[in-house]
């Protein structure tokens, strides 16, 4: 089975909840307690994130973190790529040279499409789109749920181009 990690997918509930409230300063606690994330894991998840430039610490009394950019601006591929690492199915769909068949793998192009395929799909939704539902109401230039997963769908197909 091919999945996310646990961590990953933590991070994208953090990201999210930063992104219902951009303007916000929220710390680790406030946002454990909003997400049910352990406030340990949502400390580490902010400073690897900070890490990547997608969240910013703003230290003393009255600090807290809050997103580097604007939410319309930070895909869902960015927070993959910032706690996984390069979005990858395959070795060989990042890196040459690390496979003992390649050059005698039949399916390597094909394993690259796929990879396409879905690093598009993850760039194709914002936190704004994911923080939607968090928002309970529709903001202008946003899409709505159901919209932005027929945009998921209608990535897929791009790749191939």
């Amino acid at each position: 089975m091919f999945k996310l990690g646990k961590l990953t997918d933590y991070g994208t509930v953090v990201m999210t909840a930063l992104a219902a409230r951009p303007d916000a300063l929220r710390n680790a606690h406030e946002l454990a307690a909003e997400t049910h994330v352990a406030a340990p894991t949502v400390s580490k998840l902010l400073k690897q994130l900070a890490k990547y430039g997608l969240v910013e610490s703003i230290r003393g009394a009255h600090g807290g973190y809050r997103l580097a950019r604007r939410p319309e601006q930070i895909t869902v591929a960015d927070v993959v790529s910032a706690l996984e690492g390069p979005i990858a199915l395959t070795q060989c769909a990042v890196h040459d040279g690390g496979c003992s068949i390649e050059s005698h793998c039949g399916v390597r192009g094909n394993w690259r499409l796929i990879n396409t395929a879905i690093r598009q799909a993850l760039e194709s939704v914002t936190l704004a789109e994911m923080a939607e539902p968090l928002r309970g109401r529709r903001q202008a230039g946003v899409d709505s749920p159901m919209s932005f997963l027929r945009k998921l769908g209608q990535a897929l197909p791009q790749a191939q181009e």
